[in-house]
């Protein structure tokens, strides 16, 4: 049984208490809610690579300390987004790291390689 937060509750959770704190999503507060976030963690979106490598590192802190038992070591093998959802395994073409770059006012984008613009996109985050 799942130890529910409210709104409330849940507002007034600091980032650190979740997997992914910028997005604030899978809080990490008892057994329940980690064994929730490793069940949902490939539904979590628009997140990159290291932002689940964080989060599965949280993830592992936590189950630690609440006593959940964990086999993977890896954050790949707790699944892939399904079809349809934006997977962070699945490269952005350069077009649509043009555009975003484009979108935040990165500087010099035109003449970027595909790999500069994954950079310049990271560190702009």
């Amino acid at each position: 049984m799942t130890n529910e937060l409210d709104a409330e509750d849940r507002n007034s959770l600091s980032e650190s208490t979740f997997a992914f704190p910028h997005q604030r999503k899978e809080p990490l507060t008892d057994a329940s809610h980690v064994r929730n976030a490793i069940a949902r963690f490939d539904q979590v979106r628009d997140v990159t690579d290291k932002e689940r490598d964080e989060a599965f590192r949280r993830i592992k802190k936590a189950a630690k300390k609440y006593g959940v038992q964990m086999t993977e070591t890896r954050w790949q093998e707790l699944g892939k987004p399904s079809a349809g959802r934006k997977s962070s395994d699945k490269p952005k073409s350069k077009a649509q790291l043009y555009s975003e770059a484009r979108a935040r006012g990165i500087e010099g984008r035109s003449q970027m390689t595909k790999e500069q613009l994954v950079r310049a996109l990271e560190k702009k985050r």
